[in-house]
């Protein structure tokens, strides 16, 4: 199998987990035997560019002359079985589809984001979930409000693109939604099911889960959309302490009012952002890692990380939390007893509880009262934890979920 494996590198100095699992995925394939042709372009390389370079990059989300041009040559000297793209802006541009097309070779796209309908990609505004764009022929209001890099005149070019490109990203051979949820946008998008399948990412196996420790993790970029506001007000509603720890890892805008909240009370701490070795030791030392998302994110890795220590994550209702936890649809996997999809009775809003953990509305009152069933329940589904893990999340089951997609796409393009 020979592979194209094409990606737009996000800014080096904004923490991009997309760069990571495109690194991670072309290691693990090359690991299974595939040649990885990779075509890689960097956002880092526009303050380099000549400025003839620089003059066409307000149309290169549209179409870029240059990538299309090398892409092309590569096709043409190694006649890959499949492209697989994922972010081609701005350097790449969604034409990157229809010059494998011409040449015969079938597109694959993991789908990172909201893109094909949102100018931001988040369906996020102004501290809410926005998606005005929705259903629009022209995202007019992304323009109206400068979704895109804070920009009018760059969020117009944006959705133009996306205007644009809409029959372009119809013509994909194969989507790769990375939880149910996203396979639920693409379909609202127009793309058919038999196009779409859903496939996770993967992180590397840390090894056996060490014992739980206690309390609760947040560990993620600080910001507002990742439920800060909610969380703090949620542990707000108990008594110092009753809760037992809350840690706090990570950086970003919102860093301030986390050491607000770390002064304020002696039951959370403040461990400001972390590198692996940081990661490990903050999860063996909790027994539940929190999601708090207030927007619809889509794969959050440090769920991922959790399931992979043994740890059950505490999330909010939005987004791919829900699949990630096993609570999307009603399961009964071995270990978790009988009723592993539940409103729990006497919480607020409901909790609902899956393979390997819980979610709940994104309200301060439904979170603050899910707190102590997450304690409660931490021990028993710490084993699911883990179990959901090495079935869903390990590089091998994810890779060769991706070796079939591969094949499968390849074989119906060869038979078209």
């Amino acid at each position: 199998m020979r592979v194209v494996v094409a990606h737009n590198r996000y800014r080096e100095a904004q923490p991009s987990g997309e760069n990571t699992i495109v690194d991670v995925e072309i290691t693990q394939l090359t690991a299974a035997g595939v040649e990885v042709l990779p075509f890689i372009r960097s956002s880092d390389e526009i303050p380099s560019m000549s400025k003839a370079a620089k003059a066409l990059l307000p149309i290169s989300p549209i179409w870029a002359p240059k990538a299309q041009h090398d892409l092309d040559r590569l096709l043409t000297e190694h006649r890959p079985d499949v492209l697989h793209l994922h972010n081609p802006y701005p350097l790449l541009s969604p034409w990157v589809v229809r010059t494998a097309h011409r040449r015969g070779v079938p597109v694959v796209q993991t789908v990172h984001n909201y893109r094909q309908v949102c100018s931001s990609g988040l369906y996020f505004r102004d501290g809410m979930i926005c998606q005005d764009c929705r259903g629009r022929a022209l995202g007019v209001p992304a323009v109206v409000h400068r979704c895109y890099r804070g920009s009018r005149a760059q969020s117009a070019l944006m959705a133009t693109t996306l205007a644009v490109h809409r029959p372009t990203w119809k013509s994909v051979d194969r989507f790769i939604a990375l939880t149910t949820a996203v396979a639920d946008h693409l379909r609202d998008y127009g793309i058919p099911d038999d196009r779409i399948v859903v496939k996770p990412n993967a992180i590397p196996d840390p090894g056996r889960p060490a014992p739980l420790g206690e309390g609760f993790l947040f560990l993620g970029r600080l910001s507002p959309e990742k439920g800060l506001d909610l969380l703090l007000n949620a542990w707000r509603r108990h008594p110092d302490g009753a809760r037992g720890p809350l840690r706090i890892a990570g950086d970003g805008e919102l860093r301030p009012l986390v050491e607000a909240a770390a002064a304020e009370r002696s039951d959370v701490t403040f461990l400001g952002p972390l590198d692996r070795t940081g990661v490990r030791a903050a999860l063996e030392a909790s027994a539940v890692v929190l999601a708090t998302s207030t927007w619809h994110d889509v794969l959050p890795t440090v769920i991922i990380e959790a399931l992979a220590a043994g740890r059950p994550v505490l999330g909010t209702a939005l987004g791919g939390i829900p699949y990630l936890v096993g609570a999307d649809t009603p399961r009964e996997p071995a270990g978790t007893g009988p009723a592993v999809s539940a409103s729990v009775p006497g919480v607020p809003g409901g909790v609902l509880a899956g393979e390997a953990g819980w979610v709940v509305p994104p309200e301060p009152a439904a979170l603050a009262a899910a707190f102590p069933v997450a304690t409660a329940g931490a021990a028993a589904l710490a084993p699911a934890a883990r179990l959901r893990y090495e079935r869903t999340f390990h590089p091998d089951v994810v890779t060769k979920r991706l070796l079939d997609i591969y094949a499968d796409v390849a074989r119906s393009s060869r038979a078209a």
